[in-house]
Formats: structure tokens, C-alpha cells, sequence
């Protein structure tokens, strides 16, 4: 999975706290990562609420969102990123309605957000990933907020296939587009997203329903990135737990975060 920083960034502390203790019994190696690996889930709920707070702030009574794939409480600890963000307003008494894309291939928005957001009691409307133009022209929506994998240095981010449409969209019809993301997916060792690796995924997520069933002709050949990388200039703002970040972005996401 070389495209999500947050996968590195949590296998470089317990690493870290490995090699730092080999000189100890396996027993206290093994207490050691058990005690780490729950000081970031103490911190991943901590940052997850913060954010919350802060992204709250942009969202109005009566707001219509949309989002894709899963950026809550199943991708997180619990309560999530741009899901956590809605969770917020909700929880504050905003009368909202949430948008959730399917989000082709493997359906994280039908299968995952769009359960989240109904149990969580939030009127949500599951849509396919090319009705949000629709949507957009007709005036239904009035913010995008979505996750991210990986943030390079100017702002650039990646996240998961279809996003960059989304942006695109949302910078012809005038509507904002904000990413929630904690301090642990930016990435500053790149300068721009052309830097981020993007994962190719298994043929048959798009030849066929679930490894299930073939939908299109034996040998057709497929093209199958999880991610894209949505430039800088298309963001609104960056939604973290220190606070919300606004262009410029290469002077102020080393300003928020170090």
C-alpha cells in the first residue's frame, strides 16, 4: 500500500520503539509496542475530535455535503476525519443532509459511509460517483469534504480515486472543497503530488462484482488506480487537528504542523 502515509508513519513509531528496546527480553519488547499501539489510539481519537471541532466551524445549519469513500469511524478509531467533521456539526444541532459517492470499484461509500451516516442518525442520500456533476449544477450542494492519504509539502493531495473529479467540479461551480486530514498524512519529505506513488490495484475489482461476476469481456484490459491526487489550487482548505489550514499552503502546512 505505497500511497496512505498514515500506514508508514504507524509502523515507523513501533519500529522505532523496537529498535530502541532490542537489548530487552521479547516479553518487555512485546509490552512496549502493546503500549504504543495504544498511545495512537489515544492520539488518533484525541487529533479525530479535534478536527471535528474545527471543521464543524465551516459547516452552516442547513448545509448540504458531500464526501466519498470512508473517512469515519470504520477507517479511524472513533469517530473519524471528514466523517468526523459532519459527526461534529450534527452532534452541535445543525440540520444537515450528507451526499455519499459509491465509490467505484469496491464501494466504501455504499457499503461503509452511508451505513455510518444512517446509524449515526444523519439524513443521507447514497449516490453513484457521476451523478455529483448533476448535483452540483442544480445548486444541491454547498461543500465537499473528503479524506486523504497522503498530503505532499504544497498541498497536493491524494486520496481515493475519484476525489480529484470531485474537486475539479466543485472549483467550476463554486463550491467549497475542504480535506480533513490529521498532522500523520502530510508528508513534507515531497515537494508536490507528483511525488506520491499511486496504488494499482487487482484487474478483477473492475472485471467483475466482488470477484463474483464477470461484467465485461474475458481479456479486455484494465486500468485500476485506487487513488488520485487532487493539486493544491482546488482546496479550499486543509482540516487538521492543530487548526484549518488555507493556501498558501507550502508556507503554511510547515507553519500549522511544525
Amino acid at each position: 500500500r505505497p500511497t496512505a502515509r498514515n500506514l508508514f508513519w504507524g509502523l515507523e513509531r513501533i519500529r522505532q520503539v523496537a529498535l530502541a528496546n532490542k537489548h530487552k527480553t521479547v516479553k518487555q519488547i512485546k509490552d512496549l509496542i502493546l503500549k504504543e499501539a495504544q498511545s495512537i489510539i489515544e492520539e488518533d481519537r484525541s487529533s479525530c475530535r479535534r478536527m471535528g471541532r474545527y471543521g464543524a466551524r465551516l459547516i452552516k445549519d442547513r448545509d448540504t455535503l458531500l464526501t466519498i469513500c470512508n473517512a469515519g469511524i470504520l477507517a479511524t478509531i472513533d469517530y473519524g476525519t471528514a466523517l468526523g467533521v459532519i459527526y461534529r456539526a450534527h452532534e452541535e444541532g445543525k440540520k444537515i443532509k450528507v451526499y455519499a459517492c459509491e465509490t467505484r470499484p469496491l464501494l466504501q461509500g455504499a457499503r461503509l459511509t452511508a451505513w455510518e451516516l444512517k446509524k449515526k442518525g444523519i439524513d443521507v442520500t447514497l449516490i453513484c460517483d457521476n451523478t455529483a456533476a448533476s448535483l452540483m449544477k442544480s445548486g444541491k450542494i454547498d461543500k465537499v469534504i473528503t479524506g486523504a492519504d497522503r498530503i505532499a509539502l504544497n498541498g497536493d493531495t491524494a486520496n481515493k480515486i475519484g476525489t480529484y473529479n470531485l474537486a475539479v467540479l466543485s472549483r467550476y461551480h463554486g463550491v467549497p472543497f475542504y480535506i480533513a486530514s490529521p498532522a500523520s498524512t502530510f508528508d513534507l519529505s515531497i515537494k508536490s503530488g507528483k511525488e506520491i506513488i499511486i496504488e494499482e490495484r487487482n484487474a478483477k475489482e473492475v472485471s467483475e462484482l466482488f470477484f463474483k461476476r464477470r461484467i465485461t469481456s474475458p481479456g479486455v484490459k484494465i486500468f485500476n488506480p485506487a487513488f488520485d491526487v487532487t493539486d493544491h489550487n482546488l482546496i479550499s482548505g486543509i482540516i487538521t487537528e492543530k487548526g484549518i489550514i488555507r493556501p498558501p499552503y507550502r508556507r503554511n502546512i510547515p507553519k500549522t504542523l511544525l
